[in-house]
């Protein structure tokens, strides 16, 4: 009797480039009840008391009692071996009504003809067969049949095994029903697990095990499902249970007045490519690619696009994540780019986008909005003069944070603003927002109840007005409410015939190179300026918050240390 067992009879995903009727599955049943345990020991003492010359070994061995007790098949992918029960229903040339139950009576005709059929217990149902769908259902998906410990199955185990009947009764929808209700605010489980099906055109193969008494096979109650073995085309393959692989076989427990024991090995003997088959794919492979590339090469062409003489070439993708911290709930941005002077923009690019409404979903402390809405900006930018006071202005992204609740009602939560960055590549940036507030309690009732809330005319009031000239921008007397952030990421690209002519760039610095060219190291060096300023301003606001004696103390020795140097 066996000791211990595999008790891990969960599905296992395998992905192959090879073909799956390449795939070889070995398997292996032994009853392992008393009375086999028995008739080993029995077996045993047999071949002791050969080996001593008492007996001989065929007083003692039945005629076909290994093939009762044990059984060993190498089952191809789709390769039909018939069952007893097949054999006796087949025979019967009246019983076939379909084309293929009539390529089974050929079949098993040859069959009967030779030297019968290889099996004994161990047969398949093909994805052909009618008896795939009619196999019981505890038998089909029960884990108690291959093992002790209940293993709940997965959620895409559960799709998969369903879409066969989703398909058969399917229903074709009455098109004089109106959609009202198209979104679903508040989504149960199972709504969601519903509409999130992979769908997936997969074949089914069932190796399965009559485990009858000795002398009783060929009835249907004694069928026992062993292994499942799923295909697509992608070369995904599912095997339920998974092999062995050196580990302790499966459990197989009959039902019934005689609960037998059988074990159950799952091996995996595919035949393995030689070398020299090999070589000859990867060649093929190999071959393939360079062949795909210059079919590629041609359609691209040599002349890589490049933008002309004195022009940045500034290409954005960007994305917004999310937004968070926001009061209601529903949200949606919208947002739009203002170009400055000297930048200019395709004629036929959209310069503004509007997300879709999203549901805000609670992490930790905050609610969090996730859009992953992309957008895609293009912009030129070419100077007038060669002055050297002329400082550049990146183009704005300037957008807008609304809610929209059941009643089709929307509020402002807050504006904000993005600039173009200066240096290309990847960029995580999070904008904070803020809105106009409207003092008093009636505003905050109108807000509540009838939606809606103070805006502001011009957008670009949110940095510096479009239309203001002068030197200081005042905005003294104007409330405001700090809201949420808003998540970007993007993906900036800077081209210019400045970048690629690196030989004579190394000899000369030329204007166009210090305004193309220069743009990464002025605004490094702005940044650098600002973080100088920011410090100093915190210095002296340090130095004006001491005493004024402390200050006089600590600044006497510095002079008197300057006048003797």
């Amino acid at each position: 009797m066996a000791d211990s067992w595999n008790t891990d009879a969960g599905e296992a995903v395998y992905r192959s480039r090879d073909a799956v009727k390449n795939m070889r599955i070995r398997v292996r049943i032994e009853r392992v009840t008393s009375i086999a345990a028995l008739s080993q020991h029995h077996q045993q003492q047999a071949l002791s008391q050969e080996e001593r010359g008492d007996i001989e070994l065929e007083t003692l061995t039945s005629q076909g009692q290994t093939g009762d007790n044990e059984e060993e098949q190498v089952v191809g992918w789709q390769e039909k071996l018939f069952s007893q029960y097949e054999m006796e229903l087949f025979q019967n040339e009246a019983a076939c009504q379909t084309p293929l139950d009539r390529q089974y009576h050929t079949e098993v005709k040859a069959l009967s003809k030779a030297k019968g059929r290889r099996n004994h217990r161990i047969f398949t149902y093909t994805d052909h067969d009618r008896y795939t769908a009619c196999l019981p259902f505890h038998q089909l998906h029960s884990t108690d049949v291959l093992t002790t410990t209940k293993s709940s199955p997965t959620f895409l185990s559960e799709r998969i095994t369903s879409i066969r009947h989703r398909r058969q009764e399917r229903r074709t929808m009455d098109s004089s029903i109106p959609k009202s209700k198209i979104v679903n605010w508040e989504p149960t489980e199972e709504f969601v697990k519903n509409r999130h099906v992979v769908n997936n055109a997969m074949q089914t193969m069932h190796i399965m095990g009559d485990l009858g008494p000795p002398g009783r096979l060929g009835q249907k109650e004694n069928e026992y499902l062993l292994v499942t073995i799923k295909a697509d085309g992608s070369g995904t393959v599912i095997i339920k249970p998974d092999f062995n692989k050196g580990k302790e076989p499966y459990r197989v427990v009959t039902e019934g007045e005689k609960r037998e024991v059988w074990r159950l090995t799952v091996e995996n003997v595919s035949p393995v490519m030689q070398p020299e088959e090999k070589e000859r794919e990867l060649n093929m492979y190999k071959d393939l690619y360079v062949r795909h590339k210059e079919y590629l090469n041609s359609l691209v062409g040599q002349d890589f696009e490049m933008p002309p003489l004195g022009i940045l070439r500034y290409v954005i993708n960007g994305e917004i994540v999310s937004a968070k911290g926001f009061e209601y709930d529903n949200l949606y941005i919208h947002f739009f780019m203002e170009m400055p002077n000297n930048w200019s923009s395709l004629p036929f690019q959209a310069l503004s986008g509007v997300t879709h409404t999203c549901r805000a979903k609670t992490l930790g402390k905050e609610n969090v909005a996730f859009f992953s809405f992309p957008f895609s900006f293009e912009a030129f930018y070419m100077s007038e003069k060669e002055s050297e006071d002329s400082v550049l202005q990146w183009p704005v992204i300037y957008f807008k944070v609304l809610s929209l609740d059941s009643w089709q009602r929307y509020r402002t939560e807050g504006y904000g603003y993005l600039l173009f960055p200066a240096i290309p590549g990847k960029h995580t940036i999070t904008c904070h927002t803020w809105r106009p507030l409207q003092t008093g309690t009636v505003s905050a009732l109108r807000r509540f109840f009838i939606g809606g809330s103070p805006e502001l005319e011009e957008l670009s009031y949110v940095r510096i007005p479009g239309t203001f000239k002068g030197d200081r921008l005042s905005r003294f007397g104007f409330c405001t409410e700090t809201t949420g952030s808003v998540t970007f990421n993007l993906h900036c690209i800077q081209q210019a015939r400045a970048f690629v002519d690196a030989a004579m760039l190394k000899k000369r610095r030329q204007k166009v190179f210090d305004q193309l060219g220069g743009f990464s190291q002025q605004g490094a060096v702005c940044n650098i300026l600002e973080a100088f300023q920011r410090a100093r301003k915190k210095m002296q606001e340090a130095r004006e918050s001491l005493p004024r004696d402390l200050i006089s103390a600590t600044s006497q020795p510095q002079i008197k240390s300057s006048a003797l140097l």
